[in-house]
């Protein structure tokens, strides 16, 4: 599957980018999610971030999978993207943002969309989830195709720091769609990994995807509880080429940030060309 590749105004690309992505807990009401959001937004900011890339369902975990269906937006308009677009502008950042409910082909669903702003607040992507999320392990029960309409199409941004591959949450267990990507400077994961599921698998399949594709990965999650009863892994992270985690936040509300040094990561494919060592080439 080739990748769509959106490209943005042609610009010498930074070699050290300061990157920050945020955890939440989010309840269903739209407004004070985006509240708490654009308090965390400022925070990394503050702190130098150039690009900050929010959790999935960050505008709205439901009591009800249907909630967000109610709340669904059209492309370009609506509360949740106005707010993306002008934090953006508002700091001069890019800002990527998943889980944001835009319509569907059907009145029931949703497309789980993921967002990229340039730091003009223009956005210059969208990337809808491909792979839904489907678990039945004891009273755990998720399903995501009852209210979630898939996408498929790869979408890889063409930005000043780089090619940013975009995917979200369950994406992250089908190292193909990765592949389909071509190289990449930095893969993004903005998830909502269930307790369950992350303690046992969220780390180990983060660091895989960023060793094997020897790319940063920025993975902002939901970490916390639920009104729906749902517990969120939390755990948000951004990792290096070669597997090693830069920052790390367990729990609750916060972010996470660090410097991508994309002269280490051209070293690192140097010295390792794993990636033009490739014989079978992605379906």
């Amino acid at each position: 599957m080739k990748p769509n590749t959106t490209r943005s105004a042609p610009a010498k690309k930074t070699q050290t980018v300061r990157v920050a992505g945020i955890q939440m807990a989010s309840s269903p009401q739209v407004s004070s999610n985006l509240i708490e959001a654009e308090r965390l937004i400022d925070m990394a900011a503050a702190k130098g971030a150039q690009i900050v890339v929010l959790p999935e369902y960050f505008g709205i975990m439901g009591a009800k999978d249907a909630d967000k269906v109610a709340v669904r937006e059209k492309p370009n308009e609506g509360p949740i993207q106005q707010f993306l677009s002008r934090k953006a502008r508002e700091h001069k950042i890019w800002i990527i943002g998943a889980g944001v409910p835009l319509v569907s082909n059907f009145p029931n669903k949703v497309r789980n969309s993921c967002l990229v702003y340039n730091d003009k607040g223009v956005q210059v992507a969208r990337y809808d989830k491909i792979h839904l999320f489907g678990l039945d392990l004891g009273s755990e029960h998720y399903h995501e195709e009852n209210t979630i309409e898939s996408g498929n199409e790869v979408v890889v941004v063409d930005t000043p720091f780089g090619k940013i591959g975009l995917s979200i949450c369950y994406d992250l267990r089908f190292p193909e769609l990765y592949r389909a990507m071509g190289q990449v400077d930095i893969i993004v994961v903005p998830a909502a990994f269930t307790e369950t599921t992350g303690k046992a698998h969220w780390e180990s399949l983060i660091r895989a995807r960023a060793i094997e594709n020897l790319c940063y990965v920025i993975a902002p999650a939901q970490g916390g509880y639920h009104i729906s009863g749902r517990e969120t892994h939390g755990n948000s992270m951004i990792v290096d080429p070669w597997g090693v985690v830069l920052d790390r936040l367990s729990r609750g509300s916060g972010i996470v940030i660090a410097n991508i040094n994309r002269d280490y990561q051209t070293s690192l494919r140097k010295s390792l060309p794993a990636l033009k060592h490739k014989t079978i080439k992605a379906i």
